[in-house]
């Protein structure tokens, strides 16, 4: 569908310029920082920078790389937590004529030694946080240079270096299909072409104030890139701050596109109450993850006539594909959501088994056929060589198999339906399930495992262990969830485990998925003995915490990541608190993972005397009523209490 009465909007638009293709990342925005150099660039919690001054702190980042090493090919890595310090450092890093490489310092010290080795870089940029970690995991580095404390008498002019389009311009990492590190590699040409034709679709202006809340993947460098090649404004988010609630900061900050994988907008629309809150967001820009009807719905429900839901379809090894306008009115009328139509560049291909195209309606494996994949593989020619096929006719082009589902309605619009290999997407990540079951059956406890993917109460889809013991012992999933992460990143980690006498097995031998029970809400065997809740508070507390991690029961003493709490979890639980009771200090759930630890925080941090202790009275009292007409109480209270 046409967006262009929406998108309208941006009076200021004018095309990204094709002939910008044959330059660089860093000519890009060495152009808007001219353009716009007292204009606002970053602005996070703690630094605000215009174009002006992020370039001159970028030019001397990009000089004291060059100090140490004159400009050649091989990648740097950008060890940064999310915020100003990674985005000069990966700018520096293009400034100096080298690809950049993310890498995510909260990922185990386990997967962060193997994606380190597997591309041996000789310099890195750290800032001040991390600087230790960088000296600890690269052998021998030629340089290690901390981005926070940079020499200010350096050079404050863009050095003089000319960078090829088709120069490598980042490596990203995802999980393979062994779940062993896979580094994606992208040139210059490709990446400017999957901004222009962003900017061109969502129409781009400098006024515009777009959210960088992922990190570490392809996506949070291409949210990056959609700002700052645009004259437009950056606002970075660690989700990580367990003070921040993501709707107040869209509204407070005056966020016009909202970027984001399907779960971060469940949980930005969570505890909207007003009417319209967010009356500058003109695009909520959404994929990584399956989009349900039901987020249709909360977006028609909770943003502005103005506003477009746009669903979207993009792989690491692709540039956006595809885009899926949803405004007030759009009717969503198959099982799925569309992701909609390709983009500028980009020919998608429906094939069957054998290769051969299928017809409308009929499922088969997505191909994208384009002069724009990503050049391939780091280290990897065979894989590329199997997922990137020539064109005989034209060497430019080739054609990325891409192992998804989906298939083309009668007006041309795609419909996405999943992977076709086990591969899932979590909370916008993609997790090889047989990576998790490997690392499940290297632990003694663990006779045989099986994963699947659920999808919980709020469409969110949540990994499953099913678990046969060893020698049919208890099974301790608090230790179990221990020796899990110190090999797997967060997102990699099951929520539920089921404990199961056998797997179920199909005629062939093989593990019956599909045939694999549904999580029971029960409270699951735990190491640490259930003690019911003594005081209101704690009550209280047991019943707000069970309902957001779907059990049935808490103790006070059970630990809420051995209940399946992840990290969006954790923020929905510390919003939970924080709208209920309004403690003094903001609640860090990684802090305080348990009821007691809970109670006693807020002993410590209430507004008033036994506050606390009144309104878990009051959420007792109530208990009996249904769950809206609570929400309708709380809200009238909490809504005088901030207007007296």
């Amino acid at each position: 569908m046409q967006a262009d009465s929406h998108l309208g909007a941006a009076n200021q638009f004018t095309k990204f310029k094709i002939e910008y293709l044959e330059g660089s990342i860093a000519d890009c925005f060495q152009r808007q920082s001219q353009a716009h150099s007292q204009r606002l660039a970053l602005k996070t919690r703690d630094r605000q920078l215009t174009y002006g001054e992020l370039n001159r702190e970028i030019n001397r980042a990009a000089h004291a790389i060059l100090r140490i090493s004159p400009k050649n090919n091989d990648p740097v890595a950008v060890l940064c937590k999310p915020g100003a310090s990674s985005v000069i450092a990966i700018f520096a890093v293009l400034k100096s004529g080298r690809p950049f490489v993310p890498v995510d310092c909260s990922l185990p010290a386990e997967k962060l030694v193997r994606i380190v080795r597997d591309f041996t870089p000789h310099i890195v940029c750290s800032d001040q946080v991390n600087l230790q970690l960088a000296n600890q995991l690269v052998p021998n580095p030629v340089g290690v240079i901390n981005i926070d404390r940079v020499d200010t008498g350096l050079p404050e002019t863009t050095p003089v270096l000319t960078t090829d389009p088709s120069d490598l311009a980042f490596i990203h990492y995802t999980s393979g299909s062994t779940g062993e590190p896979k580094g994606v590699m992208a040139n210059h040409r490709t990446e400017i072409h999957n901004i222009m034709t962003n900017t061109n679709a969502l129409r781009v202006v400098p006024d515009d104030r777009i959210s960088l809340v992922r990190s570490y993947n392809v996506g949070a460098t291409r949210d990056t890139l959609l700002a700052l090649l645009n004259g437009a404004a950056l606002l970075p988010l660690d989700l990580k701050d367990a003070s921040m609630d993501l709707g107040r900061w869209l509204s407070e900050e005056n966020i016009t596109i909202f970027t984001c994988v399907t779960s971060l907008f469940r949980l930005a629309v969570k505890n909207i109450t007003a009417q319209n809150p967010f009356p500058n967001l003109r695009v909520i820009h959404v994929g990584g993850e399956a989009i349900s009807k039901g987020d249709v719905e909360l977006f028609k429900r909770h943003f502005s006539d103005s506003c477009l839901f746009v669903a979207r379809l993009g792989l690491s090894e692709t540039e956006t594909l595809t885009y899926y306008f949803i405004t007030k009115q759009t009717e969503i009328s198959g099982e799925h959501v569309p992701v909609g139509y390709p983009l500028e560049g980009n020919e998608i291909l429906i094939v069957d088994e054998k290769g051969n195209d299928v017809g409308v309606n009929q499922i088969g494996e997505i191909l994208v056929r384009s002069r724009y994949l990503a050049t391939g593989y780091w280290r990897q020619p065979e894989l590329t060589r199997t997922k990137f096929v020539p064109n005989p006719k034209d060497a430019d082009v080739r054609t990325y198999i891409t192992g998804d589902l989906g298939y083309r309605m009668l007006d041309g619009c795609l419909v996405h339906v999943g992977r076709k290999d086990f591969q899932v997407k979590i909370r916008g990540h993609r997790v090889e399930l047989s990576a998790v079951e490997k690392a499940l059956l290297d632990i003694s406890q663990v006779k045989q495992a099986a994963l699947r993917s659920w999808q919980d109460s709020r469409g969110a889809h949540r990994l499953v262990a099913y678990v046969v013991p060893q020698d049919n012992r208890a099974l301790d999933i608090g230790e179990v969830r221990c020796l899990l992460e110190e090999k797997l990143p967060s997102y990699m980690l099951p929520s539920w485990y089921v404990r199961l006498d056998s797997l179920p097995l199909t005629p062939g031998g093989k593990v019956d998925r599909t045939a694999l029970p549904l999580p029971e809400i029960a409270r699951p065997q735990l190491a640490t003995p259930y003690i019911e809740p003594e005081t209101d508070v704690e009550k209280a507390l047991c019943n707000i915490c069970a309902e957001v991690l779907g059990v049935d029961r808490i103790g006070v003493n059970d630990n809420f990541f051995d209940l399946g709490c992840d990290s969006l979890l954790a923020t929905r639980i510390a919003s939970h608190i924080m709208e209920t009771f309004t403690p003094r200090r903001s609640v860090n759930t990684y802090q305080v993972p348990t009821v007691s630890k809970l109670a006693d925080f807020l002993s410590q941090h209430e507004n008033h005397p036994d506050e606390a202790a009144t309104i878990a009275r009051i959420l007792l009292q109530i208990e009996s009523i249904p769950s809206k007409e609570i929400e309708m109480v709380l809200e009238e209270r909490t809504g005088r209490r901030n207007r007296a």
